[in-house]
């Protein structure tokens, strides 16, 4: 039986307005919290979808086993309400600093991921039962009303969610980053929790009580400001146990966090949300594999490359002094204000964004072959030079649709190269690109190309580290050609270099000159099996 309590300090109107506010921002920064523990899942571990799942499923679960533990704090409404907030403010604003510790030292973060999604959603649902007795009992509404009560509260609590929802990723992601929002999240829940209790229950709260509220929200505070002036000092020592001491340049643009590598004459790293891209010591090799063959198969005086906006891919490109255009299309600005602007990365591609033919256009390549921002014209050559198919957030960079839109930009007698991520490692992504591929009308050849490092789309790893289970250097791309207009595009060519392509899961066989170290690859016998990758039905990491 809930026990009466004494009348609060303010009146039952402005006591319930308080209640609703502080539900109101219990429920932005709830939210925040899910979305940190959502973005930093993805950044570490990968697999945006299958890390979203796991945390946002048992956070849901945890809130439900919270709400029903919450039934025994109800006759101390206050008391809980206030030492419950104060538990969330440091759990859920030291989670991304202790997610990314345990990645940055141990390698890996999944059980602590899922150990703070337990504990945040279970004080999260532990909230609405407190708050609903909190509410009832500064309300005007008798507890027959409860209806319009829940309604109200829920009300504020949705709203909450809208804005601390809208606030992550357009505030207080690009403005602080990811550990410090956590942080400041953490403080003003703190304060928020503890601010209605004293406020508004002061008088029924005994002074054991309100002595523990204070020191519990003082330590949470403290904590909380302690681990904020300590945050740039943190970043700085887990980046050297993540990427090694060589870390450079380490910036968060609005797409993915950019760091280079390589102090003193070490080759040169570039490092894209915690994944190898490109490594100096390799890196010619698997451009030159990547381009060559597209270029030296026809005509290539227009050239169009989507993605690369480090430039490298340019620089290939624009060695052949035949080649009188280069339109550049990134979606990262950041990117190429650093391939322009950085001695290391500049000196690298060899100041390609000095060239006069070279045009770069920031955007993001799928939205950029419909139409938005593009400028009529076909190329003769298609380059994608793209993040790993296997990374979620680039699945509708590798669907049939987004080939079907680059088919259409295509000059007659024009060419498409695809970079399809390792194939050691992931030979059925890498054949379901070649399958997709063929499904947007083109003729397609296979090849592959070796080295020493571990080149761009190495996977999350450690260090300079290749992905688990992948070969040094191993590079997959898919060549492919209208056949409709250039029948003899890929016809065998002539040389010591000239290969015979091997029958794909499409049927076509053809010929390509391909760079020293690089071989045709024949699919596997269950080939034909593979499935294009759709908007609608995305195949990668089935």
């Amino acid at each position: 039986m809930i026990e009466p309590l004494p009348a609060p300090v303010s009146s039952p109107r402005s006591g319930r307005f308080l209640v609703l506010a502080v539900v109101f921002i219990c429920a932005a920064c709830g939210l925040v919290y899910e979305l940190e523990l959502v973005a930093l899942a993805s950044y570490l571990i990968g697999d945006s979808v299958t890390q979203a799942s796991v945390v946002l499923s048992v956070m849901v679960f945890a809130m439900g086993v919270g709400s029903l533990l919450a039934k025994r704090l109800r006759c101390r409404a206050a008391v809980g309400f206030g030492l419950i907030e104060a538990a969330l403010a440091l759990v859920g604003g030291c989670s991304a600093v202790v997610l990314y510790a345990t990645f940055a030292w141990s390698g890996g973060s999944r059980y602590a991921l899922v150990a703070f999604s337990l504990a945040i959603g279970m004080l999260i649902g532990a909230e609405i039962p407190l708050l609903m007795t909190l509410i009832q009992r500064v309300s005007r509404r008798a507890a027959g009303d409860a209806s319009g009560t829940v309604a109200d509260l829920f009300a504020a609590d949705y709203v909450g969610a809208l804005v601390g929802g809208l606030a992550f990723p357009f505030l207080l992601l690009p403005q602080l980053g990811q550990l410090t929002s956590a942080l400041l999240t953490g403080s003003v829940n703190a304060v928020a929790g503890g601010s209605l209790v004293l406020l508004l229950f002061g008088r029924e709260l005994s002074p054991r009580a309100r002595w523990l509220l204070l020191g519990a929200n003082a330590l949470a505070l403290a904590v909380l400001a302690l681990t904020t002036a300590m945050v740039g000092d943190f970043e700085q020592a887990a980046r050297r146990a993540v990427y090694g001491s060589q870390v450079r340049v380490a910036v968060q643009s609005h797409v993915q966090e950019i760091v280079l590598t390589g102090r003193a004459g070490a080759p040169l790293g570039l490092f894209l949300d915690g994944r190898l891209r490109v490594d100096g010591r390799d890196e010619s090799r698997y451009h030159a594999a990547l381009v060559d063959p597209a270029l030296d198969a026809g005509p290539h005086g227009r050239v169009l490359v989507l993605g690369g906006g480090d430039g490298l891919a340019a620089r290939e490109v624009l060695r052949r002094p035949d080649v009188r255009s280069v339109t550049l299309v990134d979606v990262d600005p950041e990117l190429m204000r650093l391939a322009r602007g950085d001695p290391g990365l500049a000196s690298l591609n060899a100041h390609a964004y000095r060239d006069p033919r070279l045009r770069a256009v920031s955007g993001d390549p799928f939205a950029w072959l419909r139409g938005e921002g593009r400028t009529s014209g076909t190329y003769d050559v298609v380059v994608c030079d793209l993040p790993d198919p296997g990374m979620t957030a680039s699945t509708k960079l590798y669907s049939q649709e987004f080939y079907g839109l680059a088919s259409r930009v295509l000059a007659p007698g024009g060419r498409l190269v695809v970079h399809a991520g390792p194939v050691a490692s992931s030979p059925r992504t890498f054949w379901t690109v070649a399958a997709t591929v063929h499904a947007a009308g083109l003729t397609t050849f296979a090849y592959r190309a070796t080295g020493r490092a571990a080149g761009p789309a190495a996977g999350p790893g450690r260090a300079l580290a290749p992905a688990p289970g992948a070969a040094a250097g191993d590079w997959g791309f898919v060549l492919a050609a209208r056949p409709d207009r250039s029948p003899s595009v890929m016809t065998p060519a002539k040389g010591p270099q000239a290969v015979s392509g091997a029958p794909l899961p499409v049927g076509a066989r053809s010929g390509v000159r391909l760079p020293r170290g690089a071989q045709p690859l024949a699919p596997p016998s269950d080939a034909t099996g593979f499935a294009p990758s759709t908007l609608v039905h995305p195949r990668y990491g089935e």
